[in-house]
């Protein structure tokens, strides 16, 4: 049941990465447009239908929300943090460049994702010490060694883009700020985290006959709809600032990149599915459900290099920048089940 579980999340990570190829796709619209057209489907319309199939006969969504209504406002205030730092993203990169800032983001997040979860939820509700407990020895070892392997795999990034010789890369050196971008880093990295801590709030918000691989749904909705309000805010004062609103008069176009705009919406989306459908087949095992986000995050890194890869973009790098890059990758496919063999 476990091997299952952990191939369920490892697909939605797959999807995950590859929710920028369609995209690339998409024709003459500018970032700010697509971006929030795309996120109608990725925050919106795929986890309600999601959510949809936690609901048991003759109850309803509203019912869930409802019933809490300071777990709902939590999960989708943490919510909003978790956009805030998707668009704070960027700003580690710039003054880290792309692969160093990336990596401690990500490394960052995944980390604080899994200790902060229980962390806020023991101080907020007041069971600190009954929280806490579900980050054992095991669970730490692993969510160390996995920011290892993301931390290895910024190195080699950094490395690759030491040896490419073209005009970005003295662009990211000028930009380049140490002490600015680990500031940044570290917030954006805490803030994409939120993502978990407001799952970990709308934890219970199911009901008693709904299935285990469903349960984790209702709650991934209102994470999501807090991340689409920040989204659309942030969307929309760029449509006016930079004067695009005119991208969503362009009718010959909007067949063709609404579809793939929803087909990045899906992939994307498909990570917490999988993450929530994983979680199901992983209850036998407190263990690694306190470690699933962490695993979440890892394999994401992992098949996003993949997908580099496979587009080339570590073509000329040197046999030892490759190697680093193995390295970090085989680090983090081990920390994905090394609690379970620790515990």
């Amino acid at each position: 049941m476990i091997l299952i579980g952990l191939f369920i999340i490892m697909v939605g990570a797959f999807c995950q990465a590859s929710s920028y190829v369609p995209i690339n796709k998409i024709k003459e619209w500018s970032w700010e447009s697509y971006w929030i057209v795309q996120g109608v489907f990725a925050w919106l319309v795929f986890p309600l239908l999601g959510a949809l199939l936690a609901v048991t006969g003759g109850h309803s969504l509203m019912e869930l929300y409802t019933a809490d209504p300071k777990a709902t406002f939590l999960t989708i205030f943490f919510g909003m943090l978790w956009g805030v730092g998707g668009l704070t993203f960027g700003l580690s990169m710039r003054y880290l460049g792309v692969a160093l800032g990336q990596s401690i983001a990500l490394g960052i997040c995944s980390a604080l994702g899994v200790i902060m979860t229980p962390v806020m939820k023991g101080l907020i509700n007041g069971n600190f010490g009954v929280e806490v407990s579900t980050l054992t020895a095991a669970v730490i070892i692993g969510v160390i060694v996995s920011f290892i392997g993301i931390i290895i795999i910024g190195l080699a990034g950094s490395m690759r883009a030491k040896e490419d010789k073209g005009g970005e890369k003295k662009e990211e050196e000028n930009r380049f700020n140490f002490g600015k971008g680990i500031v940044v880093a570290l917030i954006s990295g805490f803030m994409s985290a939120c993502f978990s801590i407001g799952q970990g709030f709308g934890s219970q918000m199911f009901f008693p006959d709904t299935k285990p691989v469903f349960q984790g749904l209702p709650a991934v909705l209102l994470v999501t709809i807090g991340g689409f309000i920040v989204n659309a805010c942030y969307c929309f004062f760029q449509n006016s600032k930079n004067k695009t609103w005119g991208d969503y008069k362009k009718g010959n176009l909007w067949g063709h990149n609404l579809v793939f705009c929803a087909l990045a919406g899906i992939l994307w989306y498909s990570q917490f599915f999988g993450l929530s459908l994983g979680r199901g087949f992983l209850q036998g095992s407190a263990t690694l459900m306190a470690f699933s986000w962490c695993i979440l995050m890892s394999l994401d890194v992992v098949f996003s290099n993949v997908w580099g890869i496979i587009l080339k973009e570590w073509k000329g790098t040197s046999k030892k920048t490759v190697a680093i890059l193995v390295i970090g990758l085989a680090i983090l496919v081990i920390s994905t089940f090394l609690p379970e063999l620790l515990k």
